[in-house]
């Protein structure tokens, strides 16, 4: 079941999704429907990719990691403009049940390893990332892509 929550703000998107790998699909149909609308994949477009893969990995930690049966997680996708970067910063944030699981970038990988490098493809993919609290008991994973120039507001 997803449920979206209108805003005011145009450049500002959160949705709930069940915590099931459906939901981890529809969540990434979703942030590719809404990064097209904002106009990112014809302006930019290795931040689209680099986004969409970023979506995928964070949805996939949350129905993996952060799973706790009977509550969903949630997408929220943000451009923001900043006056400390140039141009336009987008923010993607997972939200998940699971506050005392906390991800942990991994110093070495086993090299016939099938999982456990999501984390190391988004710190490659993004500027900047991390994790924050929510109450009561949940996280945020959170990553930031800054842009050259602004994307159309559509």
């Amino acid at each position: 079941m997803t449920t979206e929550i209108p805003l005011d703000n145009p450049r500002s998107h959160t949705t709930t999704f069940a915590g099931t790998p459906k939901g981890a699909a529809i969540c990434r149909r979703i942030a590719r429907r809404q990064l097209t609308t904002w106009g990112l994949n014809s302006t930019h477009t290795e931040p689209f990719y680099s986004a969409l893969l970023i979506v995928a990995e964070l949805a996939a930690n949350a129905i993996t990691h952060g799973r706790v049966p009977g509550r969903g997680f949630e997408l929220h996708l943000a451009l923001t403009t900043t006056t400390t970067r140039r141009g336009t910063t987008l923010r993607i944030e997972i939200s998940d049940p699971r506050g005392d699981r906390l991800p942990v970038l991994p110093t070495v990988h086993a090299p016939n390893a099938q999982s456990g490098r999501g984390l190391t493809l988004i710190n490659a993919l993004c500027d900047r990332w991390g994790t924050i609290p929510r109450h009561p008991n949940s996280k945020t994973v959170w990553a930031e892509l800054d842009l050259a120039t602004t994307p159309d507001a559509s």
